[in-house]
């Protein structure tokens, strides 16, 4: 595992990440982190290298550092999981995230998408359609639909960084959202722009985002399933 992503040089904090992770998966909090020493070690790599990987890790709430004693598998905090975009999510793993826009225009609802919008088939939806990157290597291709009544002008003067900033800024970041995720396997268009094999598995995410009970965003994102874990918190108060 560790030399088939210490090819590249961008990659060597993903890899020593990743390798901690799957290591830890499971343990009981308090379970002791491997040292940066020894993932230097293991790796070969800088110790600047090993550290940003384990801050990354750190941030997402996997571990956590106590002074003079080391690095361990972090006590879960009890709060629930926040609504987040791509790019909160990428900022919170420690990675650089970028957009490329392919396609966004107006078009006519379909009847999955009318229904998930509350809308009639055939009503005006604004279709968005990204290739999501972290620290410049393909993550997910999204396609997010958005009711255009909701969005006046949303299309002119270019297109926003961060959606979720641009619904903010209009009142209309969603409150609430109802998320499914589905193992898949990538169709050829998605392989060509994830970079990986037609064949390849990959999870599908569905969000449907909320503010009070007027929906504004309908999303569909095909990510790549070696680079991207779903993290959230479960459980009952009490």
């Amino acid at each position: 595992m560790e030399e088939a992503l210490l090819d590249g040089r961008t990659l060597k904090h993903v890899a020593v990440r990743e390798y901690v992770r799957d290591l830890l998966a499971g343990q009981a909090p308090g379970s002791p982190a491997p040292s940066e020493r020894e993932l230097v070690q293991r790796f070969g790599v800088a110790r600047m290298t090993v550290r940003q990987a384990l801050d990354t890790l750190v941030s997402e709430g996997l571990l956590e550092r106590i002074p003079g004693r080391g690095t361990f598998v972090a006590r879960p905090k009890r709060m629930p999981s926040a609504i987040t975009g791509f790019t909160e999510e990428m900022q919170r793993r420690g990675m650089l995230a970028e957009s490329q826009t392919l396609l966004a225009r107006r078009e006519q609802a379909g009847p999955g998408v009318a229904r998930a919008l509350s809308l009639t088939e055939g009503d005006a939806v604004l279709h968005w359609r990204r290739l999501r990157r972290g620290d410049g290597v393909p993550v997910c291709v999204e396609d997010a639909y958005l009711n255009e009544v909701l969005l006046p002008g949303f299309l002119q003067g270019g297109m926003p960084t961060s959606l979720y900033d641009a619904l903010a800024a209009r009142g209309l970041r969603p409150t609430w959202a109802e998320d499914s995720i589905a193992a898949d396997v990538a169709m050829a268009e998605e392989a060509a722009l994830l970079e990986v094999a037609t064949g390849a598995v990959v999870l599908r995410h569905s969000r449907r985002g909320l503010v009070g009970d007027k929906t504004v965003e309908v999303s569909r994102s095909v990510y790549r399933a070696d680079r991207f874990t779903l993290w959230v918190q479960l459980g009952a108060e009490g």
